[in-house]
């Protein structure tokens, strides 16, 4: 299963500089072992606050239980408390789909996370709604193929997949926006756009493996 973690740090007043480098080392050398064994399937840190260390993961376990054996194993837990999604396979995701790679010299696009909650309302017909969910069946399809469209995910507990939760690659958010807008069920989603900056120990990333002592929050 997949799981999506918020790890949020707080530092102890007081911690000397050499402990926190100690931990932090620690982390990073953790962090490439729980990647080499596919645990750790992508990092990136979000928006922060002055002084805020935040970091959004992507993890694979058999069950929460192995989860939380994964996430106790790391050294900042020891000052980190973690916010656990759990997340389902949607019928939509392009995960299986060849990414277009970016072109020599062209600058990669950010990535961007954003959440889906549908409330179709009670008197909408049926043959209306069915329409709709094959329309975005397709433009989902298209934009994975033009590597817009990452990864799609239902978040795990919620009636009739009406939470879900999709990894984008775009120049900025606006043009999030006009994507989300293309989609057929648009009318009756509400979206949440998080800006994702590239984390220095994402596995994803070519020579993101950084020397422990530079290993990121």
């Amino acid at each position: 299963m997949e799981y999506l973690v918020t790890m949020t740090t707080h530092v102890p007043d007081g911690t000397s500089e050499e402990a926190v480098a100690d931990v932090r080392a620690r982390e990073g050398a953790h962090t490439r072992e729980l990647a080499a064994q596919g645990h750790v399937l992508r990092l990136w840190r979000p928006p922060l606050a002055p002084g805020e260390w935040r970091t959004l993961g992507l993890f694979a376990a058999a069950d929460r239980g192995e989860l939380e054996q994964i996430l106790s194993s790391m050294p900042l837990r020891v000052w980190r408390s973690d916010q656990i999604t759990e997340l389902a396979k949607h019928p939509n995701d392009p995960a299986v789909q060849r990414q277009p790679q970016p072109r020599a010299g062209e600058t990669p696009a950010a990535e961007f996370l954003n959440s889906f909650l549908a409330v179709i309302p009670d008197d909408a017909p049926a043959q209306v709604v069915a329409d709709a969910r094959a329309g975005e069946r397709r433009r989902t399809h298209e934009l994975a193929e033009q590597g817009h469209l990452i990864r799609l995910w239902l978040v795990a507990g919620w009636p009739d997949g009406s939470h879900a939760l999709g990894l984008w690659r775009a120049r900025d958010a606006a043009q999030v926006r006009t994507f989300l807008d293309s989609l057929p069920m648009a009318p009756w989603l509400t979206e949440e756009i998080t800006p994702l900056v590239p984390h220095p120990s994402d596995p994803a990333v070519p020579g993101s493996r950084p020397a422990a002592a530079q290993a990121g929050r």
